[in-house]
């Protein structure tokens, strides 16, 4: 098994486990990940993504990766299930200890919010084995840290450190090893305060192309507008606002 499920009501860990290849990732984990982004479409959770022994996932299974040909790589086979991950109704976190290369590194870039410890180091070396990172960086990069940011971590293929990860806006916040799992459970729990069915929505208004806006927002409004939850919450606040 390359990847431990631990479920609760709100929330879903998932542990990539491969500690003997660095958790590498490989058919059988992308395999796996198809089959939790199957569950969480039909019972959407928040995700938690982690990976076990002090690392996340030192990139792509290397010796997989060699012998794939060019009809592999039309398909995708990395790409397709970071995209899938990504468009999870509700939010994905990645909870990042030591290396995130690679295709780590992009397994990471498909969340919403990334948190990491100290000794984070997250790059895409790609064009060092002779291929490109195919699998999301080069335009989920700039989406994050810039075109010229992210122009120079690819170009160059060198891995950022927590402190200028942080710097970047890579990633949100650094943690000791041993508060990283409690710091993103301190998220989800943040989240799980807040109506899913408005988070499942501004998830979907943050992932919707820039010429759809700002139709979108006033579509998945007017829905919520009519919702009893919306009526709910709001009565309740003007309720502990008149005490």
């Amino acid at each position: 098994m390359t990847l431990r499920i631990e479920q609760q009501d709100d929330r879903v860990i998932a542990t990539l486990d491969r500690p003997e290849k660095r958790n590498a990732i490989d058919q059988e984990m992308i395999d796996a990940l198809h089959r939790l982004c199957a569950m969480l479409e039909e019972n959407p959770r928040t995700l938690i993504l982690t990976g076990s022994s002090g690392v996340f996932a030192a990139g792509a299974d290397i010796a997989q990766l060699r012998d794939r040909t060019a009809d592999d790589a039309r398909r995708g086979i990395n790409a397709m299930a970071f995209i899938r991950l990504n468009e999870l109704p509700m939010p994905v976190i990645t909870a990042i200890d030591g290396f995130a290369l690679g295709g780590g590194a992009e397994l990471a870039y498909a969340a919403d919010i990334r948190i990491a410890t100290p000794s984070l180091r997250i790059g895409n070396p790609e064009t060092g084995l002779g291929i490109i990172a195919a699998a999301g960086a080069t335009w989920r990069l700039p989406e994050i840290v810039g075109d010229a940011r992210a122009s120079e971590l690819l170009l160059t293929g060198r891995a950022l450190d927590a402190d200028e990860a942080l710097q970047w806006g890579l990633i949100s916040s650094v943690h000791p090893a041993d508060e990283l799992l409690p710091a993103a459970h301190a998220i989800v729990d943040r989240i799980a305060t807040n109506d899913p069915l408005a988070t499942q929505h501004t998830k979907r208004a943050l992932r919707t192309p820039r010429a759809q806006h700002p139709a979108i927002e006033l579509e998945l409004q007017a829905e919520l507008f009519e919702s009893p939850e919306k009526h709910r919450r709001m009565t309740a606040f003007l309720e502990r606002k008149n005490r």
